[in-house]
Order: C-alpha cells, then structure tokens, then sequence
C-alpha cells in the first residue's frame, strides 16, 4: 500500500476524516450509534500503543512539527463536531 496523501490533491481539504470512517475499530465503535466507555477507552490505548512506538522513531524537528499537527488536527475536529453539533439544534423561539 501506497502512501495515503493528508489532503485532497483538487481541494486541498483534510482527508484524514475520510480514513477515520474506514477504520474497523471505529466502524464496531459507531455500529450502534453510541460510543460507551469501553469503546473510548480500547481507542485510547491504540492511540497511546501508535505514540509509543512512533515517538521514538522522530527527530527532534519533526517530532515537533508532529506535535503541532496533532494538536491542530485535534483543534480542528472538535471544532467541527461543536459546530455540527450547533448547527443542527432546533431552532425555536420562546413564545411567553
């Protein structure tokens, strides 16, 4: 397997989304359309197994270039799931 490019090549738009959905263990998670303790929990532990095994292998340049990148990254998707998240409340006006 190839080399998976971060960004669309036309829009230049994230495409780590789009890998997200095709991992196994987040489709088993989102299957039911909960996401319980156990689920959070087993994710994080694969996050903490992948820092531990990549860390090592980084330079200090690019380890904090990484670093910014997840933590953008991180920005970016929680931005994304709040403004989704506003976007699809009801919008209703109190009427007293």
């Amino acid at each position: 397997m190839g080399r998976q490019s971060w960004l669309d090549e036309q829009t230049q738009s994230p495409l780590i989304d789009d890998y997200v959905q095709q991992l196994g263990s987040f489709i088993d998670a989102m299957a039911d359309g909960q996401v319980d303790e156990a689920e959070v929990q087993a994710q994080e532990e694969r996050v903490v197994a992948l820092m531990k095994e990549i860390e090592p292998q980084l330079d200090d340049k690019t380890h904090a270039g990484v670093t910014k990148l997840l933590c953008e990254l991180s920005a970016y998707n929680l931005m994304q799931t709040l403004q989704a998240m506003h976007t699809a409340l009801p919008r209703t006006e109190f009427e007293g």
